[in-house]
């Protein structure tokens, strides 16, 4: 079962990413209708208008800037997503301090509503680049459970 929720995950992400490339390929289609042809250089007509016209070489630029910042916001946004149901997590808890760093980093805890798992992801990054840890809660309501068993 837990294969299949991560294989969701994934499935979702490349979902995006597909739903992503098809909008920059259509926005790029609409830029190529609507960019005049580039003027002849030198009486001779060049093939790449990349070399000779500024401003379609601009406009690629911003693009191509456009298409980045879309996937980078898709990543963003897979990130901060439960793995087993695909819902935002939410309710970020800081932890740690940033006076002393040495006896706890600053961390900021994030959950999923249901019960899921919950992420941490820390916010001093020394060492480089550290993923971060997902955490999956086996089923939330059968620990309620046995927790209210024990009291009676």
């Amino acid at each position: 079962m837990c294969h299949t929720r991560l294989m969701r995950y994934w499935a979702y992400l490349v979902a995006k990413l597909v739903a992503a490339a098809g909008i920059l390929w259509g926005t790029r289609r609409l830029m190529a209708a609507v960019m005049p042809p580039p003027e002849t250089f030198m009486y001779m007509r060049v093939g790449d208008p990349f070399v000779t016209d500024l401003t379609y070489t601009f406009c690629m630029l911003l693009f191509w800037l456009f298409g980045a910042g879309i996937v980078w916001l898709i990543v963003l946004d897979q990130r901060y997503r439960c793995r087993a149901c695909l819902r935002r997590l939410r309710m970020p808890v800081h932890t740690g301090s940033w006076t002393h760093v040495l006896f706890g980093a600053p961390q900021t805890e994030y959950i999923c509503l249901y019960g899921h798992g919950t992420l941490k992801v820390d916010e001093l990054q020394i060492s480089g680049h550290q993923n971060p840890d997902w955490k999956a809660n086996e089923d939330i309501w059968k620990e309620l459970y046995a927790l209210e068993e024990t009291k009676r």
